[in-house]
């Protein structure tokens, strides 16, 4: 008898056929053991990247990035003359013609933004 085994439900089919493993592999329950698996999966990466980021960090691998410290008062680089003032929160500044589009900024503004 030969018995196929679904890694992802940890059970084995009745049989071993294109029919059995297709009507298996679109059912409901299936589908949620595949994503779970992957979402695991993704966590796991996720956290060993954040890990292995940490411990560099502690042994003085990885400099302090120039966006932790606030900027020094004074440094406030001015929008460019195409952009009326500050752009509304939830509202994209339309690109100028021609540069990159604008990135939005990441994380709370600095004092002195609002």
């Amino acid at each position: 008898l030969c018995r196929f085994y679904c890694d992802y439900c940890d059970t084995y089919l009745t049989h071993d056929s294109p029919s059995v493993r297709k009507t298996h592999c679109s059912g409901r329950k299936h589908k949620e053991n595949v994503k779970d698996y992957y979402q695991k999966w993704m966590e796991e990466q996720a956290q060993s990247l954040i890990d292995k980021t940490t411990a560099a960090f502690q042994q003085g691998k990885i400099p302090p990035t120039p966006f932790s410290a606030p900027p020094p008062a004074g440094a406030m680089i001015p929008p460019p003359p195409s952009i009326p003032g500050p752009p509304r929160p939830g509202m994209m500044p339309a690109p100028h013609m021609g540069g990159p589009p604008m990135m939005p900024m990441m994380g709370p503004p600095p004092p002195g933004m609002m």
